[in-house]
């Protein structure tokens, strides 16, 4: 018999052979019992105890119900698993997982941040905190891999960074109206590292910038980039690849002053498209003759007007085919100090398009645009802590190895891994979390609950 306190649920007669009646009467229990995989891993990383580090706690001791170190975790773990706005505080503040992954008793322990809580939380931090925060996202992550690779294995560590557009919807700080993407908006720059010929790019950085921002942080970023890796691994040739948005000459020169490789995409105009001309002519005789889409590599010295100098320029002359459609002409243009041939060159630059993935699970996974504060600092900080939390979801990859859920994206890894059903036991001596005898993803799981430390 269902009570006022008690809601049940009966579905009679079809679709099911019998009444089957819901009564939602199951105390301590969750539908996150992955989340002890994400506490298991921010442990080992030490990601959360790092970022609230940099925090300065201003508030008066005696006030003080949740430390920083708790509303970091909480924003973290509940980005993590969905929870993408300071609202969802209000459904989780007294599930048992939650609590548990705060250090806190998952049956009595007091109840998690509040949203007030939460968003007082994030409009508190400053400038100066978020410099700290990243630096220490940067840190955790090269100390990560430092550890997994070894700092002799790495021979090329290649950074790619990335712009994307984060549209605003209201009377948001720093925000401005784009002709190139048509609306307001912020413009995130978002950093990546890929180790040797690894073909996973991990986040290093995600920094919120106005939405006039253009090239702006990219030299500031980098410099600190190329410090930290060069400490953290002496004996690797560092690398840069960057789309167009950031082929000005004080960013160039900065690149051939630090001593990296760079490969860098490059707008057309009128004297590129007559320097690629000829080329584009023989890929179109070579169409006409096989009716296949071609695509043809050259190279050329070239110094835009604000150049210091010339620099080798590699084109490509592609005729694109279509179904239905007139074949169409393709030129693009990289510049490069590599030493390799032009094919070789766009190669490597073509191989930055992954970034777009990582892109997609941020913003569609993650809610990386939700940045609906209307302070520019509290939504920088959201941004930040949405980054932490795809650096846990990478670190759950890479441990899923040989698994069904090795290449998972973020939404296909929180269905599989993190969103379990979970009921909680507590006695003196230990805490035992239930989960489903038929959970299809088992296998995975414990391969990596083993990965972070769990014994059978």
């Amino acid at each position: 018999m269902a009570t006022a306190c008690i809601a049940q649920l009966t579905f009679k007669d079809e679709p099911f052979l019998k009444p089957v009646t819901v009564a939602f009467d199951q105390e301590y229990a969750s539908s996150d019992g992955g989340l002890l995989l994400l506490k298991a891993l921010d442990a080992r990383l030490g990601l959360t105890t790092t970022l609230a580090g940099g925090l300065r706690d201003e508030r008066q001791p005696g006030k003080i119900q949740h430390s920083v170190l708790d509303l970091v975790r909480q924003r973290v773990f509940g980005l993590a698993l969905g929870y993408a706005d300071c609202n969802d505080a209000a459904r989780l503040a007294d599930d048992p997982l939650h609590k548990l992954a705060l250090d806190r008793d998952p049956v009595t322990g007091a109840p998690l941040g509040s949203q007030p809580t939460l968003s007082r939380f994030e409009n508190a931090i400053s400038r100066p905190a978020l410099g700290r925060m990243l630096h220490g996202v940067v840190d955790t992550v090269i100390a990560t891999h430092r550890r997994r690779l070894g700092r002799r294995r790495v021979r090329r560590i290649t950074i790619d960074l990335d712009p994307t557009d984060d549209p605003t919807h209201g009377q948001q700080e720093l925000s401005f109206f784009s002709g190139h993407y048509g609306t307001w908006h912020y413009l995130p720059l978002l950093a990546t590292l890929t180790f040797n010929t690894e073909s996973e790019q991990y986040l290093v950085g995600a920094v919120l910038r106005p939405g006039n921002s253009g090239a702006q942080g990219t030299i500031g970023l980098l410099r600190r980039l190329f410090g930290k890796l060069r400490r953290a691994f002496p004996r690797a040739q560092l690398r840069v690849r960057l789309d167009g948005g950031f082929a000005g000459n004080p960013l160039l020169d900065f690149l051939e002053a630090a001593g990296v490789e760079y490969v860098v995409a490059l707008g057309s105009n009128a004297r590129l498209a007559k320097r690629v001309r000829r080329l584009l002519g023989r890929a179109r005789q070579h169409h006409r003759t096989t009716g296949e889409a071609v695509a043809l590599f050259g190279e050329t010295r070239y110094a835009a007007r604000r150049w210091s100098h010339r620099r080798r320029v590699v084109m490509k002359a592609e005729v694109v085919v279509h179904p239905g459609r007139l074949p169409k002409n393709n030129p693009r243009f990289v510049v490069t100090n590599l030493p390799l041939t032009p094919a070789h060159v766009y190669q490597v630059y073509r191989e930055r398009g992954d970034m777009e993935n990582r892109i997609k699970e941020l913003k569609l996974g993650l809610a990386l645009d939700r940045t609906s504060c209307s302070r520019f600092q509290a939504n920088a900080f959201r941004v930040l802590l949405t980054g932490a939390a795809y650096v846990l979801f990478q670190e759950l990859r890479r441990r899923a190895a040989r698994t069904a859920c090795a290449d998972a994206q973020v939404w296909t890894l929180r269905e599989r891994l993190l969103k379990v059903a979970a009921w909680v036991q507590r006695s003196v001596r230990r805490i035992v979390v239930h989960l489903p005898c038929a959970f299809p993803w088992r296998p995975a799981w414990q391969q990596v609950a083993r990965t972070v430390g769990a014994t059978a």
